[in-house]
């Protein structure tokens, strides 16, 4: 267990608050199309990484690889950042907040699990209460873009209407559909444009265009060498 202090926006300003983290958990496969969950699943086996157990599936990962720092270092230039919302749970409360599921893709080749311990998960520090946005969920906006050969390039852009709603997600994941206390839960993706590739620099955003605010971080990515 570890704290993260967040500031916590609401419409009537903002408070302060240390969550102590004991649990992070990576969603995956949370698209609402079968078919296309399906499709990609069958894509995804052609090059080697295995078919999920079940769909939607709940990794594990030491929480203390959340890290709200500007920078995370990695092993070589098998790496990448996808944009994700994240909920967590304190005292009775959900809180929205905003995380990049960085993964080194060459261990995920052999074990998916494995490649979620790989790498730090960076967390923006600003949160919304659930109850303010889940009335106009579908409508909130996901994008990155991602810093590649020097240039910025928009990397994924959707809205949450394409993933599982949150009920449906939690309902699926925890006992009693309900987000223990200092637990973080990411909650999907969308595909890369152009692909999946490493970057030297990663930067999303969680839009709400309807209470007209936005969560934004960005990181650098430090590549180690690999020496044998």
């Amino acid at each position: 267990m570890f704290d993260l202090t967040f500031t916590i926006e609401t419409g009537n300003g903002t408070t302060p608050l240390t969550i102590a983290i004991d649990q992070a958990v990576i969603a995956g496969w949370t698209g609402r199309d079968p078919v296309a969950r399906d499709k990609h699943i069958a894509e995804l086996e052609a090059i080697g990484i295995a078919r999920p157990a079940t769909t939607p599936i709940y990794y594990r990962c030491s929480a203390r690889r959340l890290t709200q720092e500007d920078s995370i270092e990695v092993c070589g230039g098998n790496s990448s950042g996808e944009v994700e919302f994240v909920l967590i749970g304190w005292e009775g409360r959900t809180f929205v907040g905003l995380g990049s599921d960085h993964t080194d893709r060459k261990v995920e080749g052999y074990s998916v699990t494995v490649s979620k311990q790989m790498c730090d998960k960076p967390m923006a520090s600003t949160l919304w209460e659930l109850e303010e946005v889940i009335g106009h969920w579908d409508r909130l906006i996901l994008r990155s873009h991602a810093w590649i050969g020097g240039q910025r390039e928009l990397y994924q852009d959707g809205t949450l209407d394409a993933m599982l709603p949150v009920s449906e997600l939690l309902a699926r994941g925890f006992a009693g559909g309900k987000l223990p206390d200092g637990c973080a839960m990411f909650g999907g993706t969308f595909a890369a444009k152009g692909g999946i590739r490493p970057a030297s620099r990663f930067e999303f955003e969680l839009e709400d265009p309807v209470l007209k605010r936005t969560i934004r971080h960005a990181y650098d990515v430090v590549e180690l060498p690999v020496m044998g």
